[in-house]
């Protein structure tokens, strides 16, 4: 009995130094400042993001669990396993999809006109836009004119191809496959499009668009006036049905030919190496996106001894259009609900019609059927679930996050060692970016592509789609994504009042690596997103 009541004692004595080294460790300020957190240019959007707010918790009780969980961990030499890709079989599947062998035709020596393409978007979905009109072209036996991207009001960013990407070498790499010219020819360039038909707009091709309609809409028009104008080009192409060998082109579009321009590599590598650290071996990924600047690991024999800090990407979904949309609440009260409303009425009046001829459904529906996006709390109670160590590295991608410090305030004092391009880097090292978003996008999808691991909220995100693709194809299994499946969190943060820890543990993990099978991508998927197939790699 003695014996039992000693041990009894020096367990409640160990979670009670952790608690207290926890406790200290909070009451030192963050080492990054939350203006990081602002977008890179202003937009119409109201900034909800410096409010200053008391924290918002919808989880408090499992937080308290967490923060115990974490400190006991921290006595432990214990490593979580979700730093290595759980399946062997994801080293199967090989990048291939600029091999000759994988191309079912030869390119023809006569071209049917000119296919012009102007992208809606962000710099995800026109990557997406670039390679559906590469494979576009190939269909309709066009010349491809490099495309153009338009600005938008929202992302109010000028880039253009050859600011992000690199023209020559999209050029040479595609050149046996489809011609790619830089301008129109000159007698085409004073054509009126509109007037002539050749103007095609997104509301001419429906979403999702199969070969055929091209062929039957568009050929017609491009044989008669030797030149097509694709305006906008948003998710018109679909994935299925479409030959095996315009989805290899995609392939080869994405993954080989579009390559950042030096200015972005270069700033991508000053940014991983600063999370890393010291140096660390290089990954195909690494190769991939940093080009000739990966830094040579021979140049410090001194940084050579010490192990590189290994780092987590979270990509967060919780910016305020993202979930004044959702129709979700988030536990922020009424000044909440007033606000999200006020910005739905503003910035989506066809979805406040659209509710005043349906039937509303309750926000605790919504969440149960996994349609709210996650909040910065539910992300770091997956990574606690996890067994990710308080001082775990994380860079956060993406822009400002609604409601600012008291809503990150759940993450960061679980994960204090948070960090973003806007911290790593000095402001004269950004400067040359802070126009341009689609630039700042640019660096936040390598140091995410490039991460020991990617841990995404939001499954329907272009970048979390591009990034997941990117590690699938280059990562040589080696490179795990974390996937929650929000309608599973759902059902298992239900019980937020009863579960006991090691019970919610045992169920996120189960979620987690349910996400983590090696899969073939299935009929109508996407392509960028899982490349794991015989048109795109081989076994």
């Amino acid at each position: 009995m003695v014996a039992l009541v000693r041990a009894a004692m020096a367990s409640v004595l160990v979670i009670s130094c952790g608690a207290i080294l926890l406790w200290l460790h909070l009451k030192k300020p963050f080492f990054w400042e939350f203006s990081s957190f602002q977008p890179p240019n202003e937009d119409e959007r109201t900034d909800f993001s410096n409010e200053e707010k008391a924290p918002v918790q919808m989880y408090s009780r499992l937080l308290n669990l967490a923060s115990s969980a974490l400190a006991e961990k921290e006595l432990k030499n214990e490593k979580p396993n979700y730093w290595e890709e759980p399946n062997q079989k994801a080293s199967v599947w090989k990048p291939c999809a600029d091999q000759k062998i994988l191309r079912k035709s030869e390119k023809p020596d006569k071209s049917n006109g000119y296919i012009m393409v102007s992208a809606n978007g962000g710099l995800n979905q026109q990557r997406v836009a670039i390679c559906n009109a590469v494979a576009l072209a190939s269909l309709l036996n066009a010349t491809l004119v490099l495309p153009r991207f338009l600005y938008s009001n929202v992302w109010k960013d000028p880039s253009q191809f050859g600011d992000i990407y690199q023209e020559e070498h999209f050029m040479q790499i595609m050149k046996d496959d489809i011609d790619v010219v830089k301008e129109l020819p000159s007698h085409l360039k004073t054509l009126d499009f509109e007037a002539i038909g050749s103007l095609i707009t997104d509301a001419d091709i429906e979403k999702e668009a199969k070969p055929v309609d091209y062929l039957e809409k568009v050929l017609p028009v491009l044989l008669r006036n030797g030149v097509v104008h694709l305006l906008g080009f948003g998710n018109r192409l679909g994935f299925d049905p479409v030959p095996s060998n315009l989805q290899t082109l995609r392939c080869k579009c994405n993954f080989h030919a579009l390559k950042f321009v030096p200015k972005i590599q270069q700033v991508g590598s000053l940014l991983i190496t600063r999370i890393r650290k010291y140096d660390s071996a290089h990954s195909m990924l690494d190769k991939q996106l940093l080009g000739d600047f990966m830094r040579d690991n021979s140049s410090n024999m001194n940084d050579q001894i010490k192990e590189p800090s290994k780092y987590l990407a979270l990509h967060l979904r919780f910016e305020v259009d993202m979930i004044a949309y959702s129709l979700c609440e988030f536990g922020g009260g009424e000044d909440e609900k007033r606000e999200l409303k006020a910005y739905r009425e503003s910035h989506f009046p066809l979805l406040i019609e659209r509710l005043k001829n349906s039937k509303p459904i309750s926000t605790s529906e919504l969440r149960k059927l996994g349609r709210c996006p996650l909040t910065p709390e539910e992300a770091a109670l997956v990574l606690a679930g996890l067994g990710f160590k308080r001082g775990t590295y994380i860079y956060l991608a993406g822009s400002q996050m609604y409601g600012g410090k008291s809503r990150m305030y759940p993450l960061t004092s679980l994960y204090p060692n948070l960090v973003t391009k806007e911290t790593l880097l000095t402001a004269s090292e950004l400067a040359p970016f802070r126009n341009f978003s689609s630039q700042m996008a640019a660096l936040d999808f390598i140091a995410c592509a490039t991460s020991d691991v990617f841990a995404l909220t939001d499954s329907g995100s272009q970048l979390s789609s591009l990034v997941t693709g990117f590690r699938t194809y280059y990562g040589d299994g080696h490179a795990p994504t974390l996937r929650p499946n929000k309608r599973r969190l759902a059902s298992i943060l239900s019980n937020n009042s009863t579960i006991s820890w090691n019970n919610f543990e045992d169920r996120v993990r189960k979620m987690i690596e349910e996400g983590q099978r090696v899969r073939v991508r299935s009929f109508g998927r996407s392509i960028y997103r899982q490349p794991r197939c015989p048109e795109c790699m081989c076994k």
